[in-house]
C-alpha cells in the first residue's frame, strides 16, 4: 500500500498517519489485494481522518473484479468504478516491421483477442483519496512518480477529485496503444479478407476482434455514463462564496468534460474500426460472389459452346441405314468442319459480347 501526503509538494509516507495534516490531502493507493487484506484498518483510519466509513455495498464494488463503470455518492463521499482499456499482456510484442509479414502478425493475434479492462475504484472524501488499482495497474507507479519529480518546481492537484480526475484522464489515454494495435490487427485482417488468398481468412480471428470492438464499445459507453452523472453530481455541490473555491470548482468541471471528450474520441474510434470490419466483410462476400457469377458465366458460355456441338453428333449417332453422309467418305471430314466452324463462330461471338474472359465498363 503506497500512501502520499499532498500539499504544496508531495511525499510518500511510510505508513498510515494517525491523524490528517492540518494542510493537504492525502492519497491511499492500495492494490486489491492489499485493500482486501487491509480493509479493516482502512475503515478504522477513515473514520478518524473524515468522521465516515465505506459502506458495505461500496466494499462490495471496490472488491468486484467485473464491476463495469458506475459513480454513487453519499453526504461524505463519492465513489467513481472506472475500468480501464489496456492490451493484455505480449501484446505489444511485435516491431512495426514484423506487422507487415503476414505469419508474424497472425502469430500475435491471439494475444490480441483479449483486452485487460480491469476497473479501478476511487472514493473521494474532502481531504483524502482512496484508490483500489490492479495488482499490474501501471498508473498508480506512473502518477506517484509523476507527483514526487514534479513536487519541487510543479503545480500539484488541488485535491482529491482533481487527482481522481487526472488518473482517470490517463486510464482514458491508455488507449491509444490498444488503438494501435487494435487497427493493426483489424487491418491485416482486412488484408486477408481482400487479397488474392482470401480463401485463407481466419474467420474466428475476426469474429472474435468484433466481439472485442462490441466489448470496448460496451465498457466506453459505461466509462461515458459514470463520468456524466459524476458531472451531474459536481453540479449539486453547494455553492461556494471564496473565489479561490469556486475557480477549483470551476477547473474540476473543465477537467471532467475534457475526460468526457476523450470517452467520446475512443468511442468514435471504436464504432469506425466497426464499420471498417463490417465494410471488409461486405466487400468480400461482393467480390466473392462477382468471382461466383464470373465462373458461372464462363460455364454457361462453354456449356451454349457444346451444346450444339453435342447435337450434331447425337444426330449422327442414330442408328438409321438412311441418314445422309454416313455412308460416304467425306461424310466425318463435313461433319468435323461444321462443329468446328460452330464452335469457332460461338466462341467468337460470345468474346464479342465479352461473356469469355476479364470484363470491363
Amino acid at each position: 500500500m503506497r500512501v502520499f501526503l499532498i500539499d504544496e509538494s508531495c511525499t510518500e509516507l511510510a505508513a498510515l498517519p494517525h491523524d490528517l495534516p492540518p494542510q493537504g490531502y492525502l492519497w491511499v493507493a492500495p492494490s486489491r489485494p492489499e485493500f482486501e487484506d487491509e480493509v479493516a484498518r482502512l475503515q478504522v483510519a477513515l473514520q478518524r481522518w473524515t468522521g465516515g466509513q465505506l459502506v458495505d455495498l461500496h466494499l462490495s464494488d471496490l472488491r468486484n473484479q467485473q464491476l463495469p463503470s458506475r459513480f454513487d455518492y453519499t453526504s461524505w463521499y463519492d465513489l467513481l468504478v472506472f475500468r480501464r482499456l489496456a492490451a493484455a499482456a505480449g501484446s505489444g510484442d511485435l516491431s512495426p516491421d514484423e506487422w507487415t509479414d503476414p505469419d508474424a502478425a497472425a502469430r500475435a493475434m491471439p494475444a490480441l483477442r483479449s483486452i485487460d479492462t480491469s476497473p479501478v475504484g476511487f472514493a473521494v472524501f474532502d481531504r483524502v483519496l482512496l484508490t483500489v488499482h490492479p495488482s499490474d495497474c501501471p498508473a498508480r507507479d506512473f502518477f506517484a512518480q509523476r507527483l514526487l519529480q514534479t513536487s519541487a518546481n510543479g503545480r500539484m492537484p488541488a485535491g482529491p477529485a482533481d487527482l481522481m480526475l487526472r488518473i482517470v484522464n490517463h486510464l482514458v489515454d491508455g488507449y491509444l496503444e490498444l488503438r494501435r494495435l487494435l487497427t493493426r490487427q483489424l487491418g491485416t485482417l482486412q488484408q486477408d479478407l481482400l487479397g488474392p488468398r482470401s480463401r485463407r481468412v481466419d474467420w474466428q480471428a475476426l469474429l472474435e476482434s468484433r466481439n472485442l470492438l462490441h466489448q470496448l464499445e460496451d465498457v466506453c459507453e459505461d466509462q461515458q455514463s459514470a463520468v456524466q452523472e459524476w458531472l451531474d453530481a459536481l453540479g449539486e455541490w453547494p455553492a461556494e462564496s471564496d473565489p479561490q473555491a469556486l475557480r477549483e470548482r470551476e477547473l474540476l468541471r473543465l477537467r471532467s468534460r475534457d475526460v468526457q471528450e476523450h470517452i467520446e474520441r475512443v468511442l468514435t474510434h471504436v464504432r469506425r474500426l466497426q464499420a471498417s470490419a463490417e465494410s471488409a466483410v461486405q466487400m468480400h462476400f461482393s467480390a466473392l460472389g462477382q468471382r461466383t457469377n464470373d465462373i458461372m458465366r464462363t460455364l454457361t458460355v462453354l456449356a451454349a459452346i457444346f451444346l450444339p456441338l453435342n447435337l450434331i453428333t447425337g444426330f449422327f449417332g442414330m442408328n438409321f441405314d438412311s441418314l445422309p453422309l454416313i455412308h460416304t467418305t467425306t461424310g466425318v471430314w463435313f461433319a468435323i468442319g461444321t462443329m468446328a466452324a460452330l464452335g469457332i463462330g460461338l466462341s467468337v461471338f460470345f468474346w464479342r459480347k465479352r461473356y469469355l474472359g476479364t470484363r470491363h465498363a
